[in-house]
């Protein structure tokens, strides 16, 4: 069980920095939360240290989506995106 809890940690670790990204690219506050946890559950860490970067540097959520797509991590772009989709039309469990 540790060792389960263990490798869950360090994506989890970031959700606070993700979060921050999302509200910084003009998200509210509900849907920065929503999409911060689906991203954090969903990409590995590697993964989320890339899309920190993106952090600051965009203004609306199509900017932030434009600069995901510019990683070139199709699996990165395509949970960002459907985490929008989702999150900003309330599907999001």
């Amino acid at each position: 069980m540790a060792i389960v809890l263990a490798a869950c940690a360090p994506s989890k670790l970031a959700f606070g920095q993700v979060k921050s990204a999302l509200t910084e690219a003009g998200l509210s506050d509900s849907t920065a939360n929503c999409m911060a946890g689906r991203m954090t559950d969903k990409l590995s860490l590697r993964q989320l240290v890339k899309l920190k970067q993106l952090k600051g540097a965009n203004s609306s959520l199509g900017e932030f989506v434009d600069a995901v797509r510019k990683v070139g991590d199709a699996e990165a772009l395509q949970v960002t995106m459907s985490s929008a989709a989702l999150c900003t039309t309330g599907l999001a469990g």
